[in-house]
């Protein structure tokens, strides 16, 4: 019978890939391996060794020209990292005043060395709490997690009105970008219009800031609408 794994018990390479999948298959799944070197910033030639060592410690389920998916045992140890993560980000952001845009390398170094009894400590600590500065959820202890909420905000019609509920976090740049235009989860977004031939997005932050944000920035922000 396999052994049971902890994140502590794998490298923090084994840790990433198993992370990355959890993220990826949202949208894709099973998960590619050039999709997961594409993520990684790595060659596809070398994500193979690695998804096949995970597969034969029942982490990930591994269908050569299909791709992969995690096991039961894979996501248990993806969501400890994810909640390592964001945890760390939300303790930098509200004890240590960090920006939002400075927290995530640090967590990606972090969520690998902290220890259980550190990352519930933090937990207690900051009341519980279910999203992390980004608006992402946090897993719960025992491994459960909200699914991702909101709707790109791309994707909504001009003349909605709705709430920032979660922005993408990796690129600190697109985070400074948004704080400058008071972009952020809770603020209130109104959509005013769709420029032609991909032009950027006219919208109305908060009530009375009008901007025109860029098809690209506008990929990774998500909107929970006002409408039922």
């Amino acid at each position: 019978m396999p052994q049971e794994l902890s994140a502590q018990d794998i490298t923090s390479e084994r840790q990433d890939y198993l992370k990355i999948v959890f993220h990826l298959q949202y949208t894709e799944n099973p998960v590619r391996t050039t999709t997961i070197a594409r993520a990684l910033g790595v060659e596809p030639a070398s994500v193979t060794g690695v998804i096949k060592r995970l597969a034969e410690l029942d982490l990930l389920d591994y269908r050569p020209y299909k791709g992969v998916s995690l096991t039961e045992k894979g996501e248990k140890i993806a969501l400890e990292v994810v909640r390592n993560h964001r945890l760390i980000e939300l303790f930098l952001v509200e004890s240590l005043g960090y920006r939002w845009d400075e927290v995530h390398e640090e967590a990606e170094r972090l969520e690998h060395v902290v220890t259980p009894r550190f990352i519930e400590r933090i937990d207690r600590f900051m009341g519980h709490p279910e999203i992390d500065p980004h608006g992402e959820p946090i897993p719960t202890e025992d491994g459960t997690i909200k699914p991702p909420s909101g709707t790109r905000l791309i994707e909504i019609e001009a003349g909605t009105v709705g709430t920032v509920c979660r922005v993408d976090d990796d690129d600190p740049d697109l985070l400074r970008y948004l704080a400058t235009l008071d972009i952020e989860p809770g603020k209130q977004i109104e959509i005013v219009k769709h420029e032609l031939y991909g032009g950027p997005l006219s919208i109305i932050v908060g009530g009375d800031r009008n901007h025109l944000l860029g098809i690209e920035a506008a990929k990774h922000v998500f909107i929970d609408t006002d409408i039922d």
